[in-house]
């Protein structure tokens, strides 16, 4: 199965896993635990926005950074610019904050509330440079609404 038939699989496993479910901290633990495992990435995880930082949320993986405030890092921008950001190679990111030495790429994905504004991010680290493309992109955008819409609509 080539990446795009994988994450097509992926995104229906994630709405069918959450779908009907009214535990928000269980669905995105479970989406986690189920993009985490199914692409074997070093580090998945949420951070919610809370007020100006984003705080740590549900994951998989090392431990990680608990705060990180709105513009700062590659979650932090991803938040206040309000879209995708993929870094090829953290060290050449300006401003990256390094919870673990061990991040080499990351991809961050805005998860939008009702009102358009971002209420989460989905952060995923890779000990690998260059794990992460236009393909992942596209497929965590569209995982990202399936999670929205399922387990935060409220928001």
């Amino acid at each position: 199965m080539d990446k795009n038939e994988t994450y097509q699989l992926l995104a229906k496993q994630v709405e069918s896993l959450i779908e009907g479910e009214h535990n928000p901290t269980g669905q995105l633990a479970n989406a986690v635990a189920l993009i985490h495992e199914t692409m074997a990435f070093w580090w998945t995880g949420f951070y919610m926005v809370d007020g100006d930082a984003l705080q740590l949320g549900v994951f998989q993986g090392p431990v990680a950074c608990y705060t990180i405030k709105r513009g700062k890092g590659v979650c932090g921008t991803a938040w206040q610019e309000n879209r995708t950001i993929v870094v090829p190679d953290v060290e050449q990111f300006p401003g990256h904050i390094a919870c673990s030495s061990e991040s080499r790429s990351e991809i961050v994905v805005p998860l939008h509330g009702s009102q358009g504004n971002v209420i989460a991010v989905l952060d995923i680290d890779s000990k690998e440079v260059a794990t992460f493309d236009d393909i992942d992109a596209r497929w965590l955008e569209e995982i990202a609404r399936i999670i929205t819409r399922h387990a935060l609509p409220h928001l």
